[in-house]
């Protein structure tokens, strides 16, 4: 039998075009009760309630001796994640990190509203980026597609590769999606905080030798993090559109360095993981050639 209106979930979606999407879902409280009472269920079986065998508490003294934090995950669990899956399907939404839940209106007895954002890949906009690459790195020189410029013997190829950089991140405009640097962002800040406690440390000690405030660390680390992760979807689709190709055995050949298991065939996310470094690092040569 079909749903009636109070008994679906309905969703709004936002999108900016910074790649970011908002997902703000309205749960029926029919549905969250229905919600609640399969989560006391499922936990009253697992949990030793005071007074009764495990596994025989009454839904009510259940809910009594359990974190109000892991009922509401539970819910979420059994409502606002299948229909953000059925969203994602419909919507053709390809996100590129985890979705972070945001708890709008949770009060007992009334509808729950949760706000889930998550971010697609921006879009990469090349243009002519040749010639401004050309222009920027020689600029008495017109690029055409049978003239890649005269080489230097007065700088090196890691001096080209940083000029060639400098110039892509300074003419293609490209908006990448905040919440893809602040995820980026906390994950660094973690690994620093681990470091500093493994040296014995504390933050503040560590930021007073540097000279900076935790404020100002963030603005650089996000500053950083932008400029690598515009790079990385700049040489991604630069390979894309020259029809840069990697062979299997260029993979293999990392993959032996490094010392991995070659016959390790199930691995397929590693093997995609060093292709898309190779392809990036022969865009890069690509891009150095020009000037």
């Amino acid at each position: 039998m079909a749903k009636t209106k109070e008994e679906k979930i309905t969703r709004v979606i936002a999108k900016n075009d910074d790649g970011s999407i908002q997902i703000t879902f309205s749960v029926p409280k029919g549905i969250v009760a229905k919600a609640e009472e399969k989560a006391l269920s499922e936990i009253g079986k697992d949990i030793q309630v005071p007074g009764f065998r495990k596994g025989k508490a009454p839904i009510s003294k259940v809910k009594e001796n359990i974190r109000q934090e892991e009922l509401i995950e539970k819910i979420l669990t059994n409502t606002v994640l299948p229909a953000l899956r059925e969203a994602f399907e419909e919507e053709r939404i390809k996100p590129i990190v985890y979705p972070k839940f945001e708890l709008v209106s949770i009060k007992e007895g009334e509808d729950w509203q949760v706000r889930v954002l998550t971010c697609e890949l921006p879009d990469v906009d090349l243009a002519n980026y040749k010639e401004k690459i050309i222009k920027d790195l020689k600029p008495n020189q017109i690029w055409t597609p049978d003239k890649k410029g005269e080489e230097s013997t007065k700088e090196s190829r890691e001096e080209k590769e940083q000029k060639v950089i400098e110039s892509l991140i300074k003419n293609i405009d490209i908006k990448i999606p905040n919440l893809l640097i602040e995820e980026e962002v906390n994950s660094r800040l973690s690994q620093l905080l681990e470091r500093i406690e493994k040296l014995g440390l504390s933050l503040e000690k560590y930021l007073e030798s540097i000279g900076k405030t935790a404020q100002s660390l963030r603005e650089e680390y996000e500053k950083q993090t932008k400029e690598a992760i515009a790079l990385e979807l700049i040489l991604n689709k630069i390979a894309q559109q020259e029809n840069i190709k990697v062979e299997e055995k260029e993979v293999d050949e990392i993959l032996k360095i490094s010392g991995e298991n070659l016959n390790n065939k199930d691995d397929l996310q590693r093997r995609e993981l060093v292709k898309n470094i190779i392809s990036r690092r022969k865009a890069l040569e690509f891009l150095t050639s020009l000037i």
